[in-house]
């Protein structure tokens, strides 16, 4: 049975920095991309991060240069790491394992970001 476990959700001020993780287990399929993705109140989905089996990350423009993936090679694990947070940043952050079958999500982890 395929788990997808995300950690590091949390309350923080404006400024402030949170690090996400996630790790699949239980999975059978390679991973082609690994990531996050978040959803506020009344929007859709939007990409965060995510990072590609050859190493190769992609970020979303509100968080490039505030947010950093990484991955951990003997796993599927992936860390986000959040620096600078703004209240705009608020949303639950869900996370995205991706195959050449299918898409494997978390059921995703809040945060909060207060001024």
């Amino acid at each position: 049975q395929v788990q997808v476990v995300e950690s590091g959700g949390g309350q923080v001020q404006a400024g402030g920095s949170l690090r996400l993780s996630c790790e699949v287990s239980g999975i059978m399929y390679n991973m082609d991309a690994m990531g996050w993705y978040r959803q506020a109140p009344g929007t859709q989905r939007e990409l965060v991060a995510t990072i590609r089996s050859n190493g190769l990350p992609n970020y979303g423009d509100s968080v490039k240069g505030r947010f950093s993936i990484s991955r951990v090679l003997a796993k599927n694990m992936v860390h986000l790491q959040m620096n600078n947070l703004q209240p705009e940043d608020t949303a639950i952050f869900y996370c995205k394992f991706v195959t050449r079958w299918r898409d494997y999500w978390g059921q995703g982890t809040q945060v909060t970001v207060s001024s």
